[in-house]
């Protein structure tokens, strides 16, 4: 039985009556990553059905389900058809690997792709918002939309909402930060391409990857304030949202652990290989960068300073400072 948030609206002012007939020809294909995700399953589900964009299909990468989640997705598949719902079999190599894989599939064909969580809730017009900004950038211009969420607990209860941020997103911050959880993110076919052309690479992120390549590419990048999805936060989650202190002391502890210099690493090496595809200001940014971490403590602080890098918050940028002088970055 599906929860009251299925139905929900985030009343965005957009006047669905007046969608023409190009904007309903608009396909979505919605890309789900699932692993035992029985409990919450069968609520995104129909949160999905809901859609007010109705053109989308569901491309399902299951990792391996030991519970009943393919059952879920069978049964899903039988009620809406084969052309609405495909379930595929993922690499089971972790989160980040299998949307990769499901991303870089080359029969999936569309005008837009969404990434989707197992256990959230979708509003009524998420793919809609998304697609409002999205058909606003040329075609051939990689574009990547991410939004605000709702947090909520394991019984749907609201608990919060995802950080609201002030300064200009770019690859400058993403070198840094993954500002952008990837249940969000909408991206056009541009996007995609790119994306696919770094399937063979090991990401830290599928998320994270996505906002480094696409600013690093040159694309666009938009964060949407108003959330149009409810991101439960329950113990079995991959990677849970950014908020409050207790989440800021967890990332601190992460920087003296070495965590974050690590990711940083291959997301640098990654880069590196795919070095072709980023602008020439990016490559210029990514090169600075790369000789300040090699450089002694004055070298290094001045170096990361002229590299233009930055995180988005006033505790953030502390918190990288830190990390410059502790060799954590």
């Amino acid at each position: 039985m599906s929860s009251p948030l299925s139905a929900h609206s985030t009343n965005s002012g957009l006047d669905f009556d007046s969608v023409d007939a190009l904007e309903k020809s608009e396909s979505v294909a919605i890309l789900m990553c699932s692993f035992n995700g029985e409990r919450f399953l069968s609520e995104q589900l129909a949160s999905i059905e809901q859609q007010d964009h109705v053109r989308w299909r569901l491309y399902v990468s299951d990792d391996g389900s030991t519970d009943s989640t393919l059952s879920i997705l069978d049964a899903f598949q039988a009620r809406l058809g084969s052309e609405k719902v495909t379930v595929f079999s993922g690499p089971r190599t972790g989160f980040a690997s299998n949307f990769m894989s499901v991303t870089c599939k080359k029969e999936i064909n569309a005008d837009f792709f969404a990434w989707s969580d197992q256990d959230d809730v979708w509003a009524c017009d998420k793919l809609t918002a998304a697609l409002t900004w999205l058909r606003q950038v040329p075609a051939d211009v990689p574009a990547l939309y991410a939004a605000r969420t709702t947090l909520v607990n394991e019984d749907g209860v609201t608990i919060g909402v995802t950080p609201r941020y002030s300064r200009a997103f770019g690859f400058s911050n993403a070198l840094v930060q993954n500002i952008a959880a990837g249940n969000t993110m909408v991206f056009n076919r541009a996007a995609c391409e790119i994306l696919r052309s770094t399937a063979h690479l090991n990401i830290v992120a599928h998320d994270w990857w996505a906002y480094l390549l696409v600013t690093g590419a040159g694309g666009v990048f938009h964060f949407d304030e108003a959330p149009h999805l409810f991101y439960r936060q329950h113990e079995a989650n991959s990677i849970g949202a950014s908020r409050g202190f207790g989440s800021t002391v967890i990332r601190i502890r992460k920087l003296f652990q070495g965590r974050l210099r690590r990711w940083i690493d291959q997301n640098i090496e990654n880069l590196e290989s795919v070095e072709f595809l980023l602008a020439p200001q990016n490559r210029e940014v990514l090169q600075r960068f790369k000789i300040a971490r090699k450089r002694n403590l004055p070298g290094r602080l001045f170096g990361i300073w002229r590299s233009g890098i930055y995180r988005q918050t006033l505790m953030g940028n502390l918190g990288l400072l830190i990390a410059v002088i502790s060799r954590g970055v």
